[in-house]
């Protein structure tokens, strides 16, 4: 046997031993297509419809079935229950953030998105109680977003009624409400640092990783820290601050400036890409729908009125309205996958196997469109959370915002937003389409795990 077919026999073993491993683990895991070596199940599945894919197993393997991205098995979970039983009934074994190198690489292991541990669960508590003492889900924060509101309707009112992307101006709101957290400030639609923010926002998420951000962001920190007086914090960074003199001598402190800087970065997006992602989407559907439109605004003309802003108490009156936002975010679908998950150890669920580490995928969009709680769940109708006699219906199978212990942190926050920006929008303005409603593309755009609206361009007429 000659040199060159030793080394085809070296290499042969070389490749096909992972697979041989790789096959021998397969049976401990859920059932699921046999992969391909190296490529796993990847030509099997159309990124912009897997959620169609992910059905079409489901209907074959069952709610819990093992897909390969390359030759890493990742456990799929489809449908309320086992979604449910995972992320809620074995939260904590479900807790991991799964791998997204790019983000993980950018943020180097620090704030709350995409890490893990000890780092994870500090990080977030520690955001969670001081979001509560910043006001986030009582009056103070509610007054902030109706302030925003009527920042918002006087930047539209500027466009004189003529055709508009509202892309820009839909960021520049929620971002503005979660400055007001973090530094307790708002900016001026106009001001040039605060366009740079929004721009990258609207260019790329993984942009607020750069290294613009990182500096604007410790300048902010600086300036804190040269004004921070311990007694009186005025807004998260100083609470932030005031942890970190108190652990100054603990080497194991969460408490420290890379960590700020990640936990700042991974606030101002996720306050601020759902969000305007979420009422772009909402206003082009209420263009497609005029008569939803109609019902919201007569809704707001008897219950609110025009001569005074909408407020969080109108949201129990208005079941219309309430319905119609909850039907945007079922509809939208945003994150259609979450984002991805990690058992945190070896979990045995549902008979099967899944060794620590193993990713997780929770298929949101089975449970969005789960045509047994929702009749024609292609279909958009606000009805769908509405009762026979017009009341506001709750439904468990409501979870744009994920559940378990990786639920969004903003998810009080969001929905504040969504009624207050969208009631006060509605009632100050008539939206005018420019093109038939029936021709109007709400066909969303896929960008990684969320989606996005198609571009449009609306009239906003003052009432």
């Amino acid at each position: 046997m000659d040199l060159i077919m030793v080394l085809v026999l070296i290499l042969t073993c070389l490749l096909l031993f992972p697979y041989w491993k790789w096959s021998c683990k397969r049976g401990k895991l859920p059932p699921g297509p046999t992969p391909l070596p190296i490529i796993g199940n990847i030509h099997q599945i159309d990124v912009k419809k897997r959620h169609q894919a992910f059905t079409n197993f489901s209907k074959i393997y069952g709610p819990v079935f093992t897909l390969y991205f390359g030759m890493k098995p990742t456990v799929v979970l489809h449908g309320y229950e086992a979604i449910k039983e995972a992320l809620i009934g074995h939260g904590e074994e479900f807790s991991g953030r799964g791998s997204v190198p790019i983000l993980q690489m950018a943020l180097k292991g620090f704030g709350i998105s995409f890490t893990n541990g000890d780092i994870w669960k500090k990080t977030r508590h520690f955001s969670l109680l001081t979001l509560r003492k910043l006001g986030t889900g009582g009056k103070s924060i509610e007054n902030h977003i109706q302030e925003e509101a009527q920042f918002l309707v006087e930047e539209l009112k500027k466009t004189n009624g003529s055709p508009y992307d509202p892309s820009f101006i839909l960021t520049c709101a929620p971002c503005n409400v979660i400055c007001s957290i973090i530094f307790q400030n708002r900016f001026e639609y106009k001001d040039q640092v605060f366009v740079s923010l929004i721009e990258k926002l609207n260019a790329n998420s993984k942009i607020l990783s750069s290294r613009w951000v990182q500096s604007y962001l410790s300048a902010k920190i600086k300036e804190n820290e040269d004004s921070l007086d311990a007694t009186n914090p005025r807004n998260f960074i100083d609470y932030f601050l005031i942890k970190r003199r108190q652990e100054n001598h603990n080497q194991q402190s969460i408490y420290t400036h890379e960590n700020l800087t990640a936990t700042l970065s991974n606030m101002i997006h996720g306050g601020t890409d759902t969000l305007k992602t979420t009422m772009r989407f909402a206003l082009l559907l209420l263009l497609k729908h005029p008569h939803v439109t109609a019902k919201v605004q007569e809704e707001i003309d008897r219950v609110i009125g025009r001569h005074r802003s909408p407020c969080l108490l109108d949201r129990k009156q208005m079941p219309y309205t309430d319905a119609m936002i909850h039907e945007v975010q079922r509809f939208i679908d945003i994150a259609p996958n979450s984002l991805p998950h990690e058992v945190t150890c070896d979990v045995k669920f549902r008979n099967f196997f899944i060794p620590k580490g193993t990713t997780i995928l929770t298929s949101l969009s089975s449970v969005l469109h789960d045509s047994n709680e929702f009749p024609n769940p292609e279909t958009f109708d606000p009805g769908h959370f509405l009762d026979a006699k017009g009341n506001f219906k709750k439904s468990d199978y409501f979870m744009p915002f994920s559940a378990g212990k990786r639920v969004c942190l903003g998810e009080g926050l969001a929905r504040m937003e969504l009624f207050l920006f969208l009631t006060t929008i509605l009632q100050n303005f008539k939206l005018k389409s420019l093109v038939p409603p029936n021709e109007i593309n709400d066909v969303p755009v896929y960008n990684g795990f969320a989606v996005l609206p198609p571009f449009f361009q609306l009239c906003f007429i003052p009432v």
